[in-house]
């Protein structure tokens, strides 16, 4: 094999990077007031001095809840290899109970070197978990519960959560439960029994501040200046990376990715996009590759439905439009018909069809959802008479009929008017 061009060897580090969740957080988590450094506080805390604890980490999808308990968990089981054991559940697969009390005691029969029975009963498990609570207590080995999607475990009667709390209040156990959960209201869909034994400790994850942004995307994209890179090829690759996040048009892009979508998980994808698009020849990350990422992301299929209608179609949207304007939010095909006929004998317009063909029109608008039925009733009616109300907004019309090829201009101004 040939010898790997630096382009093509700043591309695959860049993207290992930016699929590996440690080197990802691990900036984020440098500080003292960080979520990585509370939360390993509290759970060292709990294996140094023998106490029980149950933590909530709280924060929408992709926020970096999961992955900040990894680090945590990664560096305290380097710490005391001999003093933790690790139990995880997710509740999409086990908010059953008995599927969750028999899984908790797969995994402590396999930490232990046990024999696992698969024929055991709930009460069985429910024992043998208590007891091992108590073994591992008094041998001073904390056992951490890690319950993803904590919310699932929260429905129903919630015996996992009474069971593991309770037997937390004994002297004898040493516990930590540790809950992810995307619904900031989690910890409100406890029982009183449950709540009452619950530490409530919660850590919220927010959105990347503008300098964790700056700071996390200096750590992604700079190339590192002791490695096998030429020397030339490092300094005028992390050069062109400062010029760039430091220019108003890629925080423009920035803003308006995160106007979307906040998360570190949807920039570390919009990163990738970018990544894949640099060019190979010239080896380094240009405005255009984030431009490029950032149209890739935004891709809206009603906006892609409106450049595909026919002309016909979109004199049909622009009067349901103008009705909504006319403060009239529902309507049938026969109050557009008429708005319809309006704009014609007022602009004496060429695009003038017949009641069916215009009806067949409506139906297929209907069948690619840019309009839909306003309500389930009057199911008996025929269609012209149901009413229906659109599905895009005002702007995303607009927007859609700008960039259509053959949209008549007299539909911008109605639009506009």
């Amino acid at each position: 094999m040939g010898k790997e061009i630096p382009a093509e060897k700043s591309l695959n580090l860049i993207r290992e990077r930016l699929c590996d969740p440690t080197f990802v957080f691990r900036p984020l988590s440098a500080s003292s007031d960080s979520n990585y450094s509370k939360l390993k506080f509290i759970v060292s805390t709990s294996i140094t001095e023998g106490c029980n604890n149950s933590i909530l980490l709280l924060g929408p999808r992709g926020s970096g809840k999961a992955a900040v308990l990894d680090l945590v968990v990664g560096d305290l089981l380097e710490e005391y290899p001999d003093s933790v054991s690790l139990i995880r559940l997710n509740g999409l697969l086990h908010s059953d109970d008995n599927c969750a009390f028999k899984e908790i005691a797969r995994q402590l029969c396999m930490e232990h070197h046990l024999l696992f029975s698969k024929m055991a009963s709930f009460d069985e498990n429910s024992q043998f978990i208590i007891a091992m609570l108590r073994e591992c207590g008094l041998a001073h080995k904390t056992i951490i519960f890690l319950l993803d999607e904590f919310d699932m475990f929260a429905q129903g009667k919630q015996r996992l959560l009474y069971s593991l709390l309770d037997a937390m209040q004994s002297v004898t156990s040493q516990a930590v439960v540790v809950g992810i959960s995307s619904r900031l209201d989690a910890d409100q869909l406890l029982e009183k029994r449950v709540r009452s034994r619950f530490s409530h400790r919660k850590f919220l994850f927010l959105p990347p501040s503008r300098e964790e942004i700056d700071s996390l995307l200096e750590h992604l994209l700079f190339l590192p200046a002791d490695s096998s890179f030429p020397n030339g090829y490092v300094s005028q690759f992390n050069e062109k990376i400062k010029n760039l996040t430091s220019d108003a048009r890629f925080k423009d892009i920035l803003r308006t990715f995160f106007n979307a979508n906040s998360t570190v998980n949807s920039l570390l994808k919009f990163i990738f996009r970018a990544v894949s698009l640099m060019n190979l020849e010239s080896g380094l990350l240009s405005l255009e590759n984030f431009k490029a990422a950032l149209s890739s992301i935004q891709r809206q299929p009603k906006l892609e439905a409106i450049k595909d209608c026919s002309i016909l179609e979109l004199y049909l949207l622009v009067c349901m439009r103008r009705l909504e304007v006319k403060e009239q939010s529902s309507y049938n095909f026969i109050s557009v018909m008429k708005e319809y006929k309006t704009i014609h004998d007022s602009f004496q317009t060429s695009d003038y069809y017949a009641q069916n063909v215009c009806l067949r029109a409506f139906e297929h608008l209907r069948e690619r959802e840019v309009i839909c039925y306003a309500e389930n009733r009057g199911q008996s009616q025929t269609g012209e008479y149901r009413l229906m109300t659109l599905m895009i907004s005002a702007s995303e019309l607009h927007q859609g009929m700008r960039s259509h090829a053959c949209c008549p201009a007299i539909l911008l101004k109605l639009l506009d008017h």
